[in-house]
């Protein structure tokens, strides 16, 4: 078992789990180190910290999961040790959370036409008040009887090219990168590779090229580690990390969605001494300019 996740969500975003339960979890299987990094929220992080602090043994890295667009696909990037109560970055989140909203509602509609009945106050529910995201619509699918899993629903109308996917307003990777730097976060990239247990999701291609054009504008590392990557994944982005000399990060990416096979927390993640690596990186003395806004290659 891992002592190391750096990957991991709670009710804040699409995670079914409270920053509570998620830390209890994380102490119970031998965690001692974990990073919570809902989608566009911080909100979690006060809950996790105060757990932590009572367990006395474990450590909270402040995180968030940031969505990226490049043509035909997405790049998803996380940002450690942020400075995550800052009012500009919570802001900013906030705004990100709305066109998340926005975007789950007219999802409902596409799939009302397409004979998919669900109530969008269902969904706002199922959400907890956090960052509504496509995971929310599909375990409403589940509860009313319309796929089996989760992942089901991705794999037919969530995900991209799906029969009720629409596109939200994303930022660039370099424009996430920017952020993250801003805040004093260390930016990694996140699941470059395609992984069977999470639906919606394409694999990169040239994810060499992408890394290293990243890395130019501040991308300090990427997941090697990560979910249900078979051995010759984690061998070959290891091999890719190293070459570029970026950080192997890695995490269970758990959201508690109870898709069959999904990865727990401990179940994988990197070693102990990637944390130190990431530490090293952070961004020192004034914070850096964020990437004018534009559509730049990745």
């Amino acid at each position: 078992m891992a002592r190391v996740d750096l990957h991991l969500h709670t009710t804040f975003s699409d995670g079914k789990l409270t920053p509570a339960e998620l830390v209890n979890l994380c102490y119970r299987r031998g965690l001692r180190v974990i990073s919570v990094s809902d989608h566009d929220s911080t909100e979690g992080l006060p809950e996790a910290l105060e757990a932590a602090e009572e367990l006395g043994e474990m450590r909270i890295i402040p995180g968030v999961e940031l969505s990226t667009d490049i043509p035909g696909a997405e790049v998803h990037l996380l940002g450690y040790f942020l400075d995550w109560s800052s009012p500009g970055l919570r802001d900013t989140l906030r705004r990100f959370r709305e066109g998340r909203e926005d975007r789950a509602e007219r999802m409902v509609e596409r799939l009302d036409a397409l004979g998919v009945h669900l109530d969008f106050e269902r969904v706002k529910e199922v959400s907890g008040g956090g960052a509504i995201g496509r995971p929310h619509i599909a375990q409403v699918m589940v509860e009313k009887g319309y796929v089996r899993y989760p992942r089901d629903a991705f794999d037919k109308y969530l995900g991209r090219g799906g029969e009720a996917y629409v596109e939200r307003s994303k930022m660039t990777p370099r424009q996430a990168i920017g952020l993250i730097l801003t805040y004093g976060g260390v930016p990694v990239m996140a699941h470059p590779t395609y992984s069977s247990a999470k639906s919606g999701r394409e694999g990169l291609k040239d994810v060499e090229g992408i890394l290293l054009d990243l890395k130019r504008v501040g991308l300090a590392g990427v997941e090697v580690y990560y979910g249900d990557y078979t051995p010759e994944q984690v061998a070959g982005l290891r091999e890719t990390a190293d070459g570029l000399g970026l950080i192997p990060c890695g995490g269970s990416d758990y959201h508690a969605s109870g898709d069959p096979g999904e990865p727990e927390p401990g179940s994988v993640g990197p070693p102990a001494w990637v944390v130190e690596k990431l530490e090293e990186v952070r961004p020192q003395g004034a914070d850096p300019p964020a990437p004018s806004p534009g559509r730049s290659c990745p």
